[in-house]
């Protein structure tokens, strides 16, 4: 263990700190309420350089490494920010066509035939993926995928692969998708360019994504720990977005693909993997999570903060459902629409508020106001927009909604619960466990089954209330926020106090190993 406090690399994507929701709210008062005990690193993944932190930060955050995926022209300015000009010019120099065809071709061709097959052995998914990391410390990230040998590559694979197996032809890929499928992988894998202190003691992943890719580099090079935490499962959520995409199968197949490999290998390097419910175990297993690796941990709420208040002036007479979501699919805003219609129906003054981020999904959003005016509830269903006080939001209201399709274990849902405001939820990933004895659970997609609820609570004064009250009662047993931030505290300090055993000492793949066996005499030169 280190004789300061331990340093953890926290790995996060569109969240903490550039993005509101429930895994920056998570992220924050992780953070905070470690402020004597631990210090962090944080890796911000987002989809743009243009982004500002919307929070604080506390003074145990040491460090921000910022990769946006998009939108730079040389990323090494952002993922390498510590080293002067001159070492990226020497990096460049080195990275010759002649070393990428020597060195780093095999190595992708091994990586295109995992992504090819991403149901073959994690071990060596893990391998390749370090190669990349480590291939990167050395050569240029952008002279290195741009290689037009990497396209050739590719597009003979790929096109080999359609011919051999004509099962798989269901549409065949236009040179255009192709390029599509060349841009990812130079994106996303961009985290495998960005250095990792050896300094660092455990590496903590909020998700099993791209973010993680730090984590695994960590752990084959200095033998790092890692923490996954599985909100909303990684793969569920991938497969729901990807699903709905407009856009052709060839590309969905290749991201669902790639994000696969990348989820079997993050739990396959992971010493511990911490789902904010038990729901989340069945589909991490699924994607062969280890089962004695999964050690859950339930978010917490401060109770001292979210407590029960009178409604406010301008909503006490009048019946009103609180809704906390950002407006985008998962949370299936459209389905909360056409239940407050429902719900009007018997309840004629009924109002619905739902606070939260417009910016996610603006042509989303544009298409919930049209089915307001539609179905004519301008004076029933507003959009709050984002709050800032989020402690007082679930008080303007007699009880609160959740419609989403996928979900972790929302902080919307304990927040209301310690509040004493009975929720009305789909039955989606981890709700049941919050609201079991004291909400209504319903079904996803179901107006009709969530309005019954809605209508329930509100015309019910005495279960209302008593169910609120069992709600705030069960929070204050369970789902605090001391016992959730002292678990993760415990873990950090046992997996600090771990023997590190770096995986680059039982690398099997041969590509991964001349990349190993060149860069150490890179090493030797340059010293």
């Amino acid at each position: 263990m280190s004789k300061n406090k331990p340093l953890i690399l926290f790995e996060t994507e569109g969240s903490y700190p550039y993005s509101g929701g429930g895994v920056s709210t998570w992220s924050h008062i992780l953070c905070n309420e470690l402020i004597d005990d631990i210090d962090f690193q944080i890796l911000a993944i987002t989809g743009n350089p243009y982004v500002e932190s919307r929070y604080r930060m506390s003074a145990n955050i040491k460090k921000i490494i910022h990769i946006p995926l998009w939108g730079v022209d040389e990323p090494s300015e952002y993922y390498d920010a510590d080293h002067p000009f001159s070492y990226q010019i020497s990096k460049k120099a080195r990275t010759t066509t002649k070393t990428i065809k020597k060195l780093f071709l095999p190595l992708f061709k091994d990586f295109v035939d995992c992504v090819f097959d991403p149901y073959q052995s994690p071990r060596k998914i893990s391998d390749v993926i370090y190669g990349f990391w480590r291939y990167f410390q050395f050569f240029d990230y952008k002279l290195t995928m741009r290689e037009p040998a990497l396209w050739k590559h590719f597009k003979a694979s790929l096109l080999s692969r359609v011919e051999d197996n004509p099962e798989l032809d269901i549409e065949n890929p236009r040179v255009f998708d192709m390029t599509f499928g060349m841009r990812w992988f130079y994106h996303f894998l961009m985290p495998l360019a960005t250095p990792v202190s050896p300094k660092i003691d455990v590496t903590h992943a909020t998700l099993a994504g791209f973010p993680a890719l730090s984590s695994i580099a960590a752990k084959y090079e200095y033998g790092t720990p890692s923490l996954v935490t599985d909100h909303g499962v990684y793969m569920r959520e991938r497969l729901i977005n990807i699903g709905r995409a407009d856009m052709p199968f060839f590309s969905k197949k290749l991201l669902v693909d790639l994000s696969t490999l990348v989820t079997r290998a993050v739990y396959f390097t992971a010493d511990q993997i911490s789902p904010v419910t038990t729901a989340n175990q069945e589909w991490e297993m699924r994607f062969e999570a280890p089962e004695e690796k999964i050690v859950p941990i339930y978010n917490g709420v401060d109770t001292d903060l979210f407590k029960p208040t009178p409604k406010p002036e301008s909503t006490a007479n009048q019946p009103t459902v609180i809704a906390v979501a950002q407006v985008f699919p998962l949370k299936d805003i459209e389905t909360m629409i056409r239940t407050a219609k429902l719900v009007k129906e018997e309840i004629p003054d009924v109002q619905f508020i739902i606070y939260g981020s417009l910016d996610v999904d603006k042509e989303y959003v544009e298409g919930c106001r049209a089915l307001v005016k539609e179905l004519h509830l301008e004076d029933t269903f507003t959009f709050g927009g984002f709050h800032n006080q989020p402690s007082k939001i679930f008080n303007e209201g007699d009880i609160s909604i959740l419609t989403s399709i996928s979900e972790g274990f929302p902080y919307t849902v304990i927040e209301s619960m310690s509040c004493g405001r009975p929720v009305v939820a789909t039955d989606v990933g981890g709700i049941k466990d919050a609201l079991e004895g004291c909400g209504i659970l319903c079904k996803p997609r179901a107006p009709q089954n969530i309005a019954d609820g809605v209508i329930k609570l509100l015309n019910d004064d005495s279960l209302r209330i008593e169910l609120g009250k069992k709600a705030r009662d069960k929070v204050l047993l369970t789902f605090t926020t001391e016992k959730s931030v002292d678990a993760y505290k415990d873990t950090y300090i046992k997996l600090t106090e771990k023997e590190r055993q770096p995986l680059k000492n039982s690398v099997e793949v041969k590509s991964v190993l001349n990349v190993i066996a060149h860069t150490e005499e890179e090493q030797v030169v340059a010293g």
